[in-house]
């Protein structure tokens, strides 16, 4: 992954020095214009070609892209339109009783599209209301597990994901091991503490792996995991709700055999869309959902639940899909980083403040995450949540879970502007004193 490296620039120029940045910032709480005007409508590429494609609420500054990436107008009409179709064709559409393709061979173009996406075949594939859901139905339904295995999972995991993982141990009779990612997660350090936990382990049988860490940013070396869990007999269970759309997956150069991911993230799909991967002769290793067999189990959709869901969302996915793809991966990457890298750049300058995330490159994307001087508790994190949305219309997020405490998460959409980004820093600054 190439990484753009790129100076917080205002009016002024880069922002070289903590002095320089306390001069700048102070300009701004005085009202003085340091940027905006045709730089907030372009963003930090100079180019509006982003921007333009969303209409979302601004009055408050998000930065939360990592729960929900907002649809464009494109794909938002789209879904309006065939929300409308379904509606109007009702049970006729749902029963197959009109002319033309089938309900399940509409969907089917929907299935090949996300297949397409992460380097699968259709059949390896099947359509869910997102990761959480996907990742439940392979954890839970894990065939191979007996009573004195263990189960391997991190403190970068997602809450709901280390809960299903628990309820292996209560209901399975397996023995859970949790790891701590080291800090700095550098490279090296990171397959370190894998492999001392796989070699620790001799009864490990399955390894939860996140692509990107939903706390801080962290990008693992999924491939190179996987081969050393493989190598031990330990099938890896991928999350990668946050990695699908927004880096290069292709199941088959990562080596993974099951995964769950989101598409309503970073393929900017309607809310509520996701999928699940099971390589090819081996579904039989994970149970049909809750004993389903509206699908015969040959199928990997006996593998999700099957009652209504929101078939127009998942009509779009073509479209979604296809706009992710002209607008180009890589250049969306690339402007992602570049918002990262504006941000982190400009806090890292405010004495005291804490960018807890990688600097190796490859070990990051969008996500981050800092804490302010002093901040420690939940209860901290939280505050600062609360502070940025009342006084200065911007939301992050407060996230717990890492071992080294709480955090306070940035992720920047495509259609943030440099203003925007500035602004973050010039509240940061602001409420640098929060906690004395």
């Amino acid at each position: 992954m190439t990484v753009v490296r790129r100076k917080v620039k205002l009016r002024g120029g880069a922002l070289n020095s903590r002095r320089t940045f306390l001069e700048v910032v102070g300009g701004m709480a005085l009202g003085l214009s340091f940027g905006g005007g045709a730089d907030a409508a372009q963003g930090v590429d100079g180019s509006d070609a982003f921007v333009c494609r969303y209409d979302v609420e601004r009055s408050i500054a998000h930065f939360d892209a990592a729960y929900y990436g907002a649809m464009t107008r494109r794909t938002t009409a789209a879904y309006r339109a065939k929300s409308e179709w379904v509606n109007r064709n009702n049970a006729l559409f749902l029963r197959s009783a009109l002319p033309g393709p089938t309900r399940d061979e509409r969907l089917q173009r929907s299935v090949e599209a996300v297949a397409g996406l992460i380097g699968a075949n259709a059949d390896e594939v099947a359509l869910c209301g997102g990761g959480t859901e996907a990742l439940y139905g392979l954890i839970v339904n894990y065939r191979p597990l007996k009573p004195g295995d263990a189960i391997i999972t991190a403190d970068i995991d997602y809450d709901e994901m280390q809960h299903a993982m628990a309820y292996l141990e209560a209901s399975r009779g397996a023995t859970l091991v949790r790891i701590v990612i080291p800090e700095p997660s550098t490279t090296a350090n990171i397959l370190a503490a894998y492999e001392k936990a796989l070699r620790d382990t001799p009864r490990a049988r399955l390894l939860l792996l996140t692509h990107i860490s939903n706390r801080n940013g962290l990008v693992l070396p999924v491939r190179e995991i996987a081969a050393m869990a493989k190598a031990r007999g330990v099938d890896v269970i991928l999350d990668s709700a946050q990695s699908v759309g927004l880096l290069p997956v292709d199941v088959d150069a990562l080596g993974i055999d099951f995964m769950g991911f989101s598409l309503h993230k970073w393929v900017a799909a309607p809310l509520g869309t996701g999928g699940i991967y099971i390589r090819k002769g081996r579904q039989q290793d994970i149970a049909p959902w809750l004993g389903n067999h509206i699908h015969p189990d040959t199928d990997i959709r006996a593998r999700m639940p099957t009652g209504t869901v929101d078939f127009a969302a998942r009509l779009t996915l073509p479209d979604a899909i296809a706009e992710y793809r002209e607008l180009g991966p890589d250049r969306k990457l690339q402007r992602l980083l570049a918002h990262r890298n504006r941000w982190v750049e400009g806090a890292r300058e405010i004495r005291g403040v804490e960018i807890v995330q990688p600097e190796e490159p490859g070990r990051y994307a969008a996500i981050g995450a800092f804490r302010l001087p002093g901040q420690k508790s939940w209860e901290d994190a939280q505050r600062v949540q609360r502070e940025f949305i009342q006084k200065h219309r911007i939301l992050v997020v407060a996230k717990r879970g890492l071992a080294s405490g709480p955090v306070v998460r940035v992720t920047p959409a495509l259609f943030n502007t440099s203003a925007e980004l500035d602004r973050l820093v010039t509240a940061i600054h602001a409420e640098r004193s929060l906690f004395g």
